[in-house]
C-alpha cells in the first residue's frame, strides 16, 4: 500500500471512481441507511475550498498499479482553517485495524504541526469504529449533536400546511432558491450575527456579508445547492428568522440542513415551524428526486428538537466533535526508534 499526497483537480477520472467507490463501502459499513455518493462533482467537493482556507489530501492506493491507474482504498483531508485543522479520515472496511488509519492521521498531523496549527478536530459517527479510532490515539470529546432524518414519503402534508401558515401577522415569507439575493445580503447576515451560538441547527456560519456571499459561491461550486427560507418583520425589514437546507450532487436523493435560526426580538411567533414546513413545500416541488432531509441538533436545544419531531424528522444517532493538541499528537504517532 502506498501513501501519497492527492490533488484532486489533477487526479485521473480513475481515481475519483475509485475514490467514491470507498465512501460507499464505508456507508454500506457504518451508515446502511444513507444513500450512495454518485461521482456528480466530487472533485469539486474535494478540491474548492472558502478564501482563506487550504484543503490538503492524501490517498492511500494499491503500491502495485502505477499512479492515475490504481485503487484508492483510504483518504484523508485536512482543512486549514482561522487557528484550527480538521480532519476527514475515510479507510475501506476490508483493510480496518491494520495500522492504515493510524498512518494516514500521523501524515496530515505532521502537516498540521509544519504549518503552525496548535489545535486539531474531527468528527466522529456514534456506534462506528470511528469513536474508539480516535479516542486510541488520545483524542477527547468536545461536542454531541444528534442527527435526524425526515423521510418525505411519510410527511403529513396537510399538517405541514397549517405549520407552513401559522406565522404571525406582520411577517412575510420568502423563497430563495440558490441563496438571498443581494439586496437581503445585509439583513440576512445580520440575523446570523445576532443568533444565539447555541441556536443554529448545524454547521458554522457565515455572518459577515462578504463571507456570506464567498460560502454560497463556494456551496455551489462543490456541487451543493442552497435553499433559503426567510421571515422578514414587515415593519423593519429585518429578516427575523432563516431557514436553510442544502441539496448535494453527490447524494441528491438526501438534502442537509443547514442554520435554522430565530432572532431574539422575533421568537415565540410561530416563526421556526412556519419556515421550516415552507422549505419542505418548496424542496418537494424544486427537487423531485430528493426523499429525505437530514439535520443535527444540539442534545440542549429543546426547542428545534420539538419543531423537528413536530415535522415528523426522527432521531438517527450522535455524532462526536473531537479535537487534541497537534503537538501531542505528533508525538504520540511518531515511529519508534
Amino acid at each position: 500500500m502506498r501513501v501519497r499526497e492527492w490533488d484532486p483537480r489533477a487526479a485521473a477520472d480513475g481515481e475519483i471512481q475509485s475514490l467514491v467507490e470507498t465512501v460507499n463501502a464505508v456507508l454500506a459499513e457504518d451508515l446502511p441507511d444513507d444513500p450512495p455518493w454518485r461521482e456528480a462533482q466530487v472533485r469539486e467537493y474535494l478540491a474548492e475550498t472558502m478564501p482563506g482556507e487550504r484543503r490538503i489530501s492524501w490517498v492511500a492506493e494499491d503500491d502495485r498499479l502505477a499512479e492515475g491507474e490504481s485503487r484508492i482504498f483510504a483518504h484523508v483531508n485536512l482543512l486549514l482553517l482561522g487557528n484550527i485543522g480538521v480532519l476527514e479520515v475515510l479507510v475501506h472496511p476490508r483493510l480496518r485495524r491494520r495500522g492504515l488509519g493510524r498512518e494516514l492521521v500521523a501524515v496530515a498531523v505532521r502537516r498540521a504541526y509544519l504549518e503552525g496549527f496548535s489545535s486539531i478536530g474531527v468528527e466522529a459517527i456514534g456506534n462506528t469504529p470511528a469513536i474508539a479510532f480516535y479516542e486510541s490515539m488520545g483524542f477527547e470529546k468536545e461536542y454531541v449533536e444528534t442527527r435526524s432524518v425526515l423521510h418525505l414519503s411519510k410527511v403529513d402534508w396537510d399538517t405541514l400546511g397549517k405549520m407552513a401558515n401559522g406565522i404571525s401577522e406582520g411577517y412575510r415569507v420568502e423563497y430563495h432558491p440558490g441563496g438571498p439575493p443581494d439586496d437581503v445580503i445585509e439583513a440576512y447576515a445580520q440575523a446570523k450575527l445576532e443568533a444565539d451560538d447555541n441556536d443554529p441547527e448545524t454547521q458554522p456560519r457565515s455572518s459577515d456579508p462578504q463571507r456570506l456571499k464567498d460560502s454560497l459561491v463556494t456551496l455551489h461550486r462543490r456541487g451543493l445547492k442552497p435553499y433559503i427560507v426567510l421571515a422578514v418583520h414587515e415593519a423593519s425589514g429585518a429578516v427575523a428568522g432563516l431557514t436553510e437546507v442544502v441539496v448535494p450532487a453527490q447524494h441528491p436523493e438526501r438534502a442537509d440542513q443547514y442554520d435554522t435560526i430565530v432572532a431574539r426580538d422575533h421568537r415565540g411567533y410561530g416563526i421556526d415551524r412556519a419556515i421550516k414546513a415552507r422549505m419542505l413545500f418548496e424542496l418537494r416541488a424544486a427537487e423531485p428526486g430528493l426523499l429525505e432531509v437530514q439535520t443535527w441538533n444540539a442534545q440542549h436545544n429543546e426547542s428545534m428538537l420539538k419543531v423537528n419531531a413536530e415535522l415528523g424528522f426522527q432521531s438517527d444517532r450522535d455524532w462526536f466533535e473531537y479535537s487534541t493538541d497537534v503537538a501531542d499528537l505528533v508525538q504520540k504517532l511518531a515511529p519508534a526508534e
